[in-house]
């Protein structure tokens, strides 16, 4: 029988996060050597992560931070909403927050490399995949540089952490305009800051398919022209932050307000989970 006592056990637990039968069975393989012990455990798990690299992974959250003018927001997604509002789920997207801060990265490829010890934040994630039992990944990285960097969380559900994240960045104004303006925009998910920034692609197939719906519908030809563009200057409500209706008073655009209270948007990001 190996040799190994109750103590031994618990402390490969703690140190692996592993099962307390998969701990058993590895000290039973490794005659009670905790060093063997934990290297089979290491590599079941990554085993583990192999078979898992296929599977969904739309649960999880969104963690912003703002620093020195500088906002970054992380979203780090896992497989079920049982393991995104576990203590240990939430400490790894916080040591993920911490190193992309910490490096300045803006993408998710360039997180994935930072090196953190010995360890990069990809081998932390394979760790947390071992021993978590789940596909656990970072699916975006944001970082936004402004006069004024404001960040806004929002859960969807009490029991659960953050599911939208938002920065927003804005010169002038107060700190009460930035924080409106974040909150509307988790609210009503705008893609753009200006019109100037959508494809002109996306502006001409949007006029061609408004001006085919209208004569499908049987409008006037001669009311054409006015009735596409009263449907693409629709798409632009729909996308365009500055022209959208403001969230606490629909009566006038972002732009209305941010302009009345002396403040301009420079620019933003908006995750949610899953989406």
């Amino acid at each position: 029988m190996a040799n190994f006592t109750a103590a031994d056990i618990k402390a490969l637990r703690e140190a692996t996060g592993a099962g307390m039968m998969d701990v058993k069975k590895a000290l039973d393989e490794a005659d009670g050597d905790r060093a063997k012990a934990t290297e089979i455990l290491r590599v079941k798990g990554l085993k583990g992560v192999t078979k898992r690299e296929g599977r969904s992974a739309s649960n999880g959250l969104v963690a912003a931070r703002v620093q020195d003018g500088v906002g970054t927001l992380v979203e780090v997604n896992c497989e079920t909403d049982f393991v995104a509002k576990g203590e240990k789920f939430g400490a790894l997207a916080d040591q993920v927050l911490d190193l992309a801060v910490a490096h300045q990265v803006a993408d998710a490829d360039a997180l994935l490399a930072v090196q953190d010890g010995d360890k990069t934040v990809k081998d932390l994630l394979d760790e947390a995949n071992a021993s978590i039992g789940e596909k656990i990944e970072v699916r975006r990285v944001a970082r936004l540089e402004g006069e004024h960097v404001t960040s806004y969380l929002h859960k969807t559900s009490p029991d659960l952490p953050a599911q939208i994240g938002v920065l927003v960045a804005t010169t002038g104004g107060d700190e009460q305009i930035a924080r409106d303006v974040a909150m509307h925009i988790a609210a009503f998910a705008p893609s753009v800051l200006s019109r100037d920034e959508i494809d002109p692609e996306v502006v001409e197939n949007e006029r061609r398919i408004a001006e085919a719906t209208a004569k499908e519908e049987g409008k006037p030809e001669a009311a054409l022209p006015k009735i596409v563009e009263g449907r693409v200057n629709g798409y632009f409500k729909e996308n365009v932050l500055l022209e959208q209706p403001f969230a606490k008073e629909a009566k006038k655009t972002v732009k209305k307000v941010l302009d009345e209270a002396g403040a301009t948007a420079t620019g933003f990001a908006r995750f949610k989970v899953g989406s």
